[in-house]
């Protein structure tokens, strides 16, 4: 077991863990690490800890020091000089006339380094672009080409349901989701509703989807014939997953009824196969399976290499 802490360098970013040596660390301090980009200041997400030598990247680098407030004050003038890097970076971008979104600028705690990160359909020659601007920074100069999910995260929004998109508040790393997701909560299979700000598939279908599973597990298909407590037997017309109820096509007196019961009510042969949701149509199916493929080719994020 080895003692760390976890610390963040952006909003919702990636957590590293450090050596927090002698220092009395805790949840919310500001630190000095040093990193593969030289030395950064960053936040501190929770008390020092006990973990298993293999979760943990050795060497693992110890703190430098807790920041101080000459530390606070340079950190707040680098955020400063970031936003003058943005509008000089633009201004350049267009005179180099380059098809490309400039989306953030970044200087390392040391000013050893800027990092412009942008958005482009396809690759960009933009080894003038650096050149320019290492003559008006005179520091190393590095361009980042990351995607549209990186884009939405460092930018930010609200999403459909009203709240902070979870990239931006509290999603860490991005997560596989996919279209099974969406079908196994029942969810309407139009693109338009089920994508996200950055017009991939939501990331919160991901939230719930062990939720879904197991509910899912417990009640008959859409289809099933079932046997209830009372006697009667029929198809299975709707299920309600979260209220673990489902309506039945019984036969009574001849006449064909619905009757609601609970799923503890009925007997069945278990066989999940998922909950089935092909509700949408061939276009907004190829367009759900071309977001999945996106997904699935869009890797790690760009912005914790």
């Amino acid at each position: 077991m080895i003692k760390v802490i976890g610390v963040r360098f952006r909003t919702a970013g990636k957590i590293y863990y450090f050596d927090p040596l002698q220092f009395d660390v805790k949840r919310g301090d500001h630190v000095i690490v040093e990193t593969a980009r030289g030395v950064e200041y960053g936040t501190v997400v929770g008390n020092p800890r006990m973990v298993e030598d293999d979760k943990v990247v050795q060497p693992l680098k110890p703190v430098l020091r807790i920041a101080t407030e000459r530390d606070d004050e340079q950190e707040i003038a680098n955020k400063i000089k970031e936003r003058n890097a943005f509008k000089i970076c633009q201004e350049k971008i267009l005179k180099h006339n380059l098809d490309m979104k400039l989306i953030d600028a970044e200087y390392t705690f040391d000013n050893n380094k800027v990092l412009f990160y942008f958005t482009a359909d396809g690759r960009i020659d933009f080894r003038e672009l650096v050149k320019d601007l290492a003559s008006v920074f005179k520091t190393r100069i590095e361009l980042r080409q990351i995607g549209v999910r990186d884009e939405t995260k460092i930018l930010g929004g609200i999403g459909i349901c009203g709240r902070v998109l979870c990239c931006h508040s509290h999603l860490s790393e991005f997560v596989p989701v996919s279209i099974k997701m969406a079908k196994e909560q029942n969810l309407s299979l139009n693109p338009t509703k089920i994508s996200g700000v950055c017009g991939r598939l939501m990331c919160c279908l991901k939230h719930e989807e062990e939720t879904y599973e197991d509910l899912n597990r417990r009640l008959p298909n859409v289809g099933d014939f079932v046997t209830a407590d009372d006697g009667l037997k029929g198809e299975v017309a709707s299920v309600n997953v979260l209220r673990q109820l489902v309506k039945v096509i019984v036969d009574v007196n001849d006449e064909k009824e619905i009757h609601e019961y609970k799923v503890e009510q009925l007997r069945f042969k278990r066989k999940h196969r998922g909950r089935r949701n092909d509700s949408a149509d061939e276009k907004e199916l190829k367009e759900l399976e071309k977001l999945e493929r996106e997904e699935k080719k869009g890797g790690k994020s760009k912005l914790d290499d």
